[in-house]
């Protein structure tokens, strides 16, 4: 854990996690429909679960290898308490986020699982202030609720292709919310105890794990993907999982949690954003208003706090 908190640090690493995934998001779309990616080069469509899946597995076996390198064996090692809650964030938080979402879009569609699990930021604020742990400022409310709105008009749930309620998918959209604020908030705490390679390596094995049970390796297998899609999906693990989940730990180690997830609030608007520019997509007017809304948000929840004792009780080490 940094000795001390810098702020402009934190968001800069945030948005710079974000900006990936929006990266990752267009290489999936991609993956998903088969369209063309660069040079020229076309991909058969890679399932969704597989495309989660291979993407921990292979981010794990990468940041493996180079802390054994690194660091060796035995500073890897950690009691069994602490490696327990890295599990369960690693299984609760990323990799549940990760498949809720996904059955959310297979039972709904991208605007509702989308707008659902970007409520996280409502759940991440009531959690800090039920636990005493923040005060329901107007700056930290108005926020989030500039935050969520912007969203919602940046996916366009207000067009023809507005939400598609489902019972299963809004809850499984509602439990990615859930997971998503309880990564942040876990995340952040543990992070005062461990550097974040220590707490990504734990977190992604987990998360792998989780997926071998979902997906196990034969059914993998039996997807008899080339080469070339194999080589893609270990690209793919690079830029939407090692890189940004890097990033983004690195910022909770300088954010406390409201405001860390506000920012990543910019995922999706780095997702249209390019899309637009990297596969020819339309980018509405709301759509530009939405994104507007999102970086105010971004700017209210920077804004210097007077109740500067709360960043310093958030940091504390988790008991």
């Amino acid at each position: 854990m940094p000795s001390r908190a810098h702020p402009v640090r934190g968001y800069l690493y945030i948005a710079s996690a974000t900006f990936l995934w929006g990266v990752a998001a267009t290489l999936g779309r991609a993956a998903f429909t088969g369209k063309l990616l660069p040079k020229g080069q076309t991909l058969r469509p890679i399932d969704p679960l597989i495309l989660s899946q291979s993407r921990a597995t292979f981010s794990f076996v990468v940041l493996l290898f180079a802390l054994v390198l690194l660091r060796g064996w035995k500073r890897l090692r950690l009691p069994a308490a602490d490696f327990g809650r890295m599990f369960v964030l690693g299984t609760l938080g990323v990799a549940a986020s990760n498949y809720f979402y996904y059955l959310a879009i297979q039972r709904t569609n991208v605007a509702t699982a989308i707008i659902v699990q970007y409520t996280a930021p409502v759940w991440v604020l009531l959690y800090t202030v039920a636990r005493g742990l923040q005060k329901p400022t107007l700056q930290r409310v108005a926020a989030v609720a500039l935050a969520v709105t912007g969203i919602a008009l940046v996916i366009g749930i207000f067009g023809s292709g507005g939400l598609r309620l489902d019972a299963i998918g809004v809850l499984a959209a509602l439990a990615a919310a859930f997971s998503f604020a309880f990564y942040n908030i876990g995340g952040h705490n543990i992070l005062a105890r461990y550097d974040r390679w220590t707490v990504l390596l734990y977190v992604i094995f987990s998360a792998s794990l989780f997926w071998i049970v979902v997906n196990p390796p034969w059914k993998v297998l039996a997807a008899h993907y080339s080469v070339d899609q194999w080589l893609f999906l270990f690209v793919f693990s690079l830029v939407s999982v090692l890189g940004p989940f890097s990033l983004y730990f690195a910022g909770l180690q300088h954010l406390e949690p409201t405001r860390a997830i506000v920012v990543s609030c910019l995922e999706p608007v780095f997702s249209i954003v390019i899309a637009a520019i990297a596969l020819g997509e339309l980018m509405r007017p709301v759509q530009t208003v939405g994104i507007v809304l999102v970086l105010v948000a971004i700017v209210v929840v920077q804004l210097p706090d007077r109740s500067l004792h709360e960043e310093i009780t958030l940091l504390e080490p988790m008991e």
